[in-house]
């Protein structure tokens, strides 16, 4: 198994690194990360659709990603400061109806994925 790969019991060993590729693209909302929503905790949201923009506008320039916040290299976690706040954001990936984890994470088309902006207190 390569060194950036994890197996599933479902699927054949797993690219760290193509997962990481797709989450940034979906971060951008680019094609190639593929299909799913962006969705914020009720504390997130109480602060006004002007809070909500803007990390959706910091969340497509994030890059703040290192061996100790990301040891997988996956691109699914990441801290950042909005208006003053610290603010987490999490990639998961879910099948395609949203139902449980994908059964092949790099397949675009067997995969959603949901990004979810939290205060630490959300946590």
């Amino acid at each position: 198994m390569a060194a950036n790969a994890i197996e599933t019991e479902e699927t054949d060993p797993v690219d760290y690194a193509l997962i990481a590729q797709q989450n940034d693209a979906f971060r951008k909302r680019l094609p190639e990360g593929g299909e799913g929503m962006f969705v914020q905790t009720n504390a997130i949201d109480n602060m006004g659709p002007g809070f909500v923009a803007a990390c959706l506008a910091a969340v497509t320039t994030y890059d703040g990603f290192t061996e100790d916040n990301d040891p997988y290299g996956t691109h699914e976690m990441g801290f950042m400061e909005v208006m003053g706040k610290t603010v987490w954001f999490k990639i998961d990936l879910y099948d395609e109806n949203y139902q449980c984890g994908t059964p092949a994470p790099t397949d675009l088309s067997k995969t959603r994925r949901v990004l979810t902006f939290l205060f630490p207190s959300d946590y």
